[in-house]
């Protein structure tokens, strides 16, 4: 268990001590089996250990703290994509980061944070739109390629967490190093080819269409950029865009919560 999980769930007995002790006499004190009080982790910080990550950051926006990291793998391609390597995007949103992130709650939250973050990063099904050029991770097409992944860890959360994981995100890939490989020469058919990873030589990841994610949170009749828990407490809907480089929208996510009681006091608001 994390140091910081454990402390989270520690009770310190309660201890009474019995009064009339006086100068260097030992007082005597009564341990209850019964009592207990609740141990204070609020300054207890959360340990990551990134296990030989290609490629890592830490991005903080206000009480947002998220932490992107970057595994590269050889694998083999999809046999119905042969010309392209794989990637496959994880987050886990961490109990001790906010109470709403215990049991289900944070695994609905996870899984959707994770979906949102491959569409983003991989476009729609035909592939346009990607931010990540799959063919660029082919070693030998058909037989080896480079398998992505990538894990985001959400520390602590005050609102806004699909763009802090998605600056995360390009963040690490912007420092990820693919090793090298040379590929032996003879190989035929299926026979699978002999590789040699280097330990020495690096390729940069090319990030230059990894989009930003940028959430606009609709609050009334007022749109907010990074907005905060308490501001998504009280929204009416969101629309989260990813946009690369060149100033092209390569995808939209609608996030749609407008209640009936909003929507009516609106439509009534227009009509006077």
């Amino acid at each position: 268990m994390f140091p910081k999980a454990a402390l989270s769930n520690t009770g310190i007995p309660k201890v009474n001590v019995a009064a009339g002790a006086s100068g260097d006499e030992q007082p005597e004190v009564d341990v209850s089996d019964e009592e207990f009080l609740q141990f204070d982790t609020s300054r207890v910080p959360v340990i990551v250990t990134l296990t030989k990550a290609n490629g890592s950051a830490r991005v903080r926006m206000g009480a947002t703290d998220v932490i992107a990291s970057v595994k590269a793998e050889l694998g083999r391609p999809n046999a119905l994509q042969p010309d392209k390597g794989k990637v496959v995007v994880n987050v886990d949103c961490s109990p001790t980061a906010a109470p709403m992130f215990e049991g289900r709650g944070g695994e609905e939250l996870s899984a959707e944070l994770s979906v949102a973050l491959q569409h983003c990063l991989l476009g729609g099904k035909s592939g346009s739109g990607a931010g990540i050029d799959l063919s660029s991770l082919v070693v030998v097409e058909g037989k080896i390629c480079w398998d992505l992944y990538i894990d985001g860890l959400v520390v602590s959360s005050d609102g806004n967490l699909l763009d802090a994981l998605g600056a995360a995100i390009k963040a690490a890939l912007s420092n990820t190093g693919i090793p090298k490989v040379n590929v032996a020469a003879g190989a035929s058919g299926d026979e699978q080819p002999e590789v040699d990873v280097s330990d020495e030589e690096f390729l940069q990841f090319d990030t230059s269409r990894v989009p930003v994610i940028v959430t606009l949170t609709k609050v009334g009749r007022h749109y907010i950029v990074d907005a905060t828990s308490e501001e998504e407490s009280q929204m009416s809907s969101a629309v989260s865009i990813s946009i690369n480089r060149q100033g092209h929208i390569l995808s939209e996510q609608l996030i749609n919560t407008l209640d009936s009681h909003i929507a009516a006091a609106e439509a009534g608001e227009e009509e006077s």
